[in-house]
């Protein structure tokens, strides 16, 4: 009988552990949850952080609070959120800029694709070739001309070293040999002030970003960096009609430290696929002009290793370093 009695603890204390987070699970969350995001408020990262945030608070009955944490691309908001607990209280807004730090920077005190546990993708959205309207050209071969006239001379501006601007500008550079200078702002929001005032004067942003700044005049659009002709501005061109090949796009989603429990990522990942799905929330990432990213963690986490394996070529290729 001790010897029965023995091995129906050591059974029941095994399984402990896999009761405990089922339990957390159930009744996850029990108190605020933070969204980290590494970019200054009124980019993308953040209106997609607010908005799924939003659906997330109203359907698990806690305040889902984004915290803006911008720096070094990213970086340090990264880094914050994957040596932090793995409690699922402390989340990350995952961006483009994930995937090209892991080549773009030669130390980070972390490794993306190891250390964070994928949820669920947001969006994946175009970006749009513009230019402040001092710049008088009005197509991309325009554009292409007056560049090379004028090495060094136009300022780039990005929303900081390692996004997806900054690497689109790169790689647009070396398929037709312009000199562009590399302006990294904290953010979007800032770059887009300076782009406004005609200090920078083109800029490869994304299109949730700039898209009423474009639709106004304020900015002028060249093309659209995707395959694909945009809905959103359906007179501005593809970037590949002029520039064989060319392609780029930027991601949104949103992950948690490894270790994370497996019932958390999958309740959080469940709400995310429930919110992509939600004609109130598809009309807006509608009018943000972005496709949105249904499906497991498990696609998420090979999306994020597919674009770190193709920005790593394009980091490459262009001999991108931060400025």
């Amino acid at each position: 009988m001790r010897r029965r009695e023995f091995i129906t603890f050591i059974a029941a204390a095994a399984a402990l552990p896999a009761v405990s987070r089922i339990t957390a699970a159930q009744t996850y969350p029990m108190w605020p949850v933070r969204l980290i995001s590494g970019f200054a408020a009124g980019g993308p990262s953040d209106i997609l952080a607010r908005l799924i945030g939003q659906w997330l608070s109203e359907r698990l009955g806690q305040p889902f609070v984004v915290e803006n944490r911008p720096g070094a691309a990213s970086n340090i908001a990264t880094e914050a959120v994957l040596r932090g607990a793995a409690d699922g209280y402390t989340l990350l807004i995952v961006t483009s800029a994930n995937t090209i730090n892991a080549t773009l920077y030669d130390r980070l005190n972390y490794n993306f694709i190891r250390d964070a546990a994928p949820i669920a993708g947001f969006i994946r959205v175009p970006q749009v070739l513009e230019v402040h309207p001092s710049v008088p050209v009005k197509t991309v071969p325009e554009f292409i001309s007056y560049a090379k006239a004028r090495p060094g001379k136009l300022n780039m501006a990005s929303a900081g070293n390692g996004t997806v601007q900054h690497v689109a500008g790169e790689l647009f550079k070396v398929m037709t040999g312009v000199d562009l200078l590399h302006v990294p702002y904290r953010g979007q929001a800032p770059a887009l002030i300076d782009m406004l005032g005609g200090q920078d004067q083109v800029m490869f942003d994304t299109a949730p970003a700039s898209i009423e700044y474009l639709k106004s005049g304020k900015l002028r659009p060249q093309a659209v960096t995707t395959r694909m002709p945009f809905a959103a501005l359906p007179d501005v061109p593809v970037l590949a009609d002029f520039v064989p090949g060319y392609e780029s796009s930027a991601l949104y989603g949103i992950a948690a430290p490894k270790n994370t429990s497996p019932e958390i990522v999958a309740k959080l990942n469940e709400e995310i696929n429930a919110a992509l799905s939600d004609p109130s929330v598809k009309a807006r990432l509608t009018e943000l002009g972005g496709t949105a990213l249904p499906g497991s963690s498990s696609d998420f986490g090979k999306l994020i290793a597919d674009e770190t394996e193709k920005w790593a070529r394009v980091v490459k290729l262009s001999g991108a370093k931060p400025d």
